[in-house]
């Protein structure tokens, strides 16, 4: 059979080697130039297109910004001229004043607090007079002001001048006016410029930027002043000629004024103007002087516009020079523009990409049909691969349950020529197919994978036991093959688990003897103990009574020696009577069933130290005990622990100068670990070199003398500590102290 002869093979059917496959691929065709070539003129179109388009809309929004600023431009220098044609006009008022009579000073102080320059006229100083007057006629001047009671007018700067043109009048009287009364503004060269100009014209002049006397004592700081003067003429003159108007000439009405005030008061709202800063010069002169500037702008920013206007204004010629805010600034729709852009680039790039995927459709559809046809033949080899060179066995079936194929692993298994399965009813190849349930594997496969155990004869009669795993397989509708079944042979398998259950009862037998037998051995041992003590007591106690008669009835008849032998003989029964006492309480430890609960140490730890305090009041011992000690064990046995262990703290601290005893916890050392709990003293601690004596029952390590005891109390400690589960072990050194660690195991499952 086919079956015998794989089996016959030394490797096993995965060490066989497969058929050598075919190499599959394909290559992929070259796209026609024709199809690049288009998408290439599909890019270059649809992004020159999208350049021109933003270029216009660019340069459309920046004319629009530029006419805007433009327009803001030549709005601020209208607004300037009016502001000064409005300075002009209170002094015209104020001129025609002194035209028809000459008032005193009280009288122009009323003029002046009626107009209320300060709160119409932002920046303006004052309205003031100067005479125009000779030397003789100042002379004139000082007379008449100290016949008026106003003191001597004293001249400023002092000198001798052909002509003197000094502030005789400045209202309202603030105290920075009252200082510049007397000062020659005739003598000044600038503004006498003015003064002469204002003469010989007849109309209103202004003045360079000069320092006002005011700011030497208002504290105004370095601002440019400027003074607006009007002439003043023989009252009933109107003169024609400029010879006229120099004969005709009373002196001058002038208003002072700060520039940079001057140009607030008329922009008052320069936001509405797009943010144009402005820089003011006056050009009259030989070179060029700042009057004002704007800091509304980072002076790195580059304006988007910048353009100077000159403006002639009562005889100096002004140049404004204007500066935009940056681009973005200006005209924010150019930041969408650039969007726009950007988005009509990435369009572009789209419509390109896709042109060149129109290129390649085709081919590429030949292409992934071809793989696909070749993948799917592949996938159907390895499949088939898989089937002949598996080593659990496997058969297809139709829906009817039949075979359709089956690999030569499951012929091995039923000892039989796979080509002679096909066609046979799978369920008939199992000894127990008359078995109700077997109807009901089929149908179940339909709902996902189905496991089961069948038991088959092969046909040399031997009995074995197969693993059964169904599982459908999808197809189109119509096909042969429905579901997949693979047989693994698990007689040695479930020989084994028979044999591994039958040892388990076995070891349960075993254990429950072995147990019985601890049992009663425990039972006898604790009868002896019982009867040992017992025994033991009877003589004890005969010894120790006749010695207390012995001593009490012939105390007189015995010396000093025979005395202390008697003493000796009753501690020596006391001591003996105490050791059975301990004997039996070792026993007991060892019996009974823990009833663990939920303890708290630090409350059972200072319940000790008050009962060993009770007991020595007289001493005084430190003990640091940390709160919140938490752990599960039985209440007695845990109690009796900390008892021995404290107790033995409290006593070997006895002849310490600051005895000290600590209880506490070290943190746990992995995750899941109990923590270990500490009892720590400074007393007289041990050599480290017999610490393995310690737990040992009766074992001492001082003397009876020295510190009194059994040499039970750890002894009892450990073996509660190992029926909790725990460890403990100790550490000291002579004269140093000791500390003893423990651990009981957590919550009980």
């Amino acid at each position: 059979m086919l079956g015998r002869k794989m089996n016959s093979d030394p490797r096993p059917p995965s060490s066989v080697p497969p058929p050598s496959l075919p190499q599959y691929g394909r290559s992929i065709p070259v796209t026609p130039f024709r199809g690049y070539l288009l998408a290439l003129l599909v890019l270059i179109g649809s992004v020159a297109s999208v350049i021109v388009f933003w270029r216009n809309a660019y340069e459309r929004e920046l004319r629009a910004a530029e006419a805007d600023f433009i327009a803001g431009t030549q709005q601020i220098a209208a607004l300037l001229q009016q502001r000064m044609i409005n300075y002009e006009l209170a002094l015209g008022s104020s001129a025609s004043v002194f035209s028809t009579v000459r008032p005193s000073p009280q009288q122009w102080q009323s003029f002046v607090e009626g107009l209320d320059v300060q709160e119409r006229f932002p920046g303006m100083l004052g309205m003031g007079f100067a005479p125009y007057v000779t030397p003789e006629g100042f002379r004139q001047l000082q007379i008449d002001s100290r016949d008026a009671g106003y003191g001597l007018l004293r001249l400023q700067p002092p000198g001798i001048r052909p002509y003197y043109g000094p502030v005789l009048y400045l209202a309202p009287m603030s105290m920075e006016n009252r200082s510049v009364i007397g000062f020659d503004m005739f003598a000044d060269p600038v503004r006498r410029e003015a003064m002469l100009a204002a003469r010989d014209s007849g109309k209103a002049k202004l003045s360079g930027p000069v320092h006002l006397q005011q700011d030497r004592y208002g504290g105004s700081g370095e601002q440019a002043g400027l003074l607006l003067y009007a002439p003043i003429y023989r009252i009933g003159d109107f003169p024609i000629t400029v010879a006229a108007r120099r004969e005709s000439l009373r002196g001058w009405v002038y208003v002072p004024f700060h520039i940079p005030q001057f140009v607030r008061a008329a922009l008052p709202y320069r936001e509405r103007y797009g943010g144009i800063d402005l820089k003011l010069y006056d050009i009259g002169g030989a070179t060029p002087q700042l009057l004002y500037a704007d800091e509304r702008q980072e002076p790195s920013a580059d304006p988007a516009f910048v353009s100077s206007l000159p403006v002639e204004i009562y005889g100096r010629t002004w140049r404004m020079d204007f500066r935009s805010a940056p681009v973005d600034v200006v005209s924010p729709r150019l930041a969408g523009l650039r969007t726009t852009l950007a988005v009509g680039l990435l369009i572009s790039l789209l419509l390109f990409w896709l042109a060149m995927l129109l290129a390649r459709t085709e081919n590429r559809a030949r292409q992934i049909a071809a793989q696909l046809t070749e993948d799917y033949r592949r996938s159907e080899q390895r499949f088939r691969m898989a089937m002949v060179y598996s080593a659990i066995g496997k058969a297809l079936l139709d829906k009817e349950g039949r075979v359709v194929e089956a690999n030569p692993a499951l012929g091995a298994i039923m000892d039989r020529d796979p080509a002679s399965l096909a066609g046979v009813p799978f369920s008939s190849l199992f000894d127990d197919a008359s078995d109700p349930i077997r109807t009901v594997e089929m149908e179940a496969v339909a709902e996902g994978v189905y496991r089961t155990t069948r038991r088959l004869r092969r046909e040399d009669g031997e009995l074995r036991y197969a693993q059964l795993t169904y599982a459908p397989v999808p197809g189109n509708v119509g096909q042969d093959i429905a579901r997949l079944v693979q047989v693994e042979d698990a007689t040695d398998r479930l020989r084994a688990e028979a044999q591994v259950r039958a040892l388990n009862r076995n070891l349960e037998t075993r254990v429950v003897q072995r147990t019985r037998e601890l049992t009663a051995a425990n039972n006898e041992l604790e009868s002896f103990a019982y009867s040992i003590s017992h025994d033991l007591r009877t003589p004890l106690r005969s010894i120790e009574g006749f010695s207390r008669l012995l001593s009490e009835r012939y105390e007189s008849s015995l010396d000093e020696a025979g005395r202390d032998y008697l003493t000796r003989i009753r501690n020596a029964t006391s001591r003996m009577s105490d050791l059975i006492d301990a004997l039996l309480k070792m026993a007991r430890l060892s019996r009974g069933q823990l009833n663990r609960t939920p303890l708290d140490l630090s409350q059972l730890a200072k319940d000790t130290i008050a009962e060993l305090r009770a007991a020595e009041p007289e001493r005084k011992v430190s003990v640091a005990i940390q709160p919140g000690l938490q752990a599960y064990g039985d209440a007695p046995l845990v109690r009796n622990l900390l008892g021995n262990l404290l107790g033995n703290a409290w006593k070997f601290t006895r002849d310490g100068a600051e005895p000290l005893i600590e209880f506490f916890a070290e943190p746990a050392q992995g995750e899941g670990e109990p923590p270990t709990f500490v009892v720590r003293d400074n007393g007289a601690g041990f050599e480290t070199e017999y610490v393995g004596k310690l737990f040992r029952p009766f074992q001492r390590l001082h003397s009876q003398d020295q510190f009194a005891g059994h040499g039970i109390g750890l002894a009892s400690v450990r073996r509660i500590v190992e029926r909790h589960g725990g460890a403990i072990r100790a550490e000291g050194a002579p004269g140093k102290g000791a500390a003893f660690k423990f651990t009981l195991p957590g919550e009980p499952e």
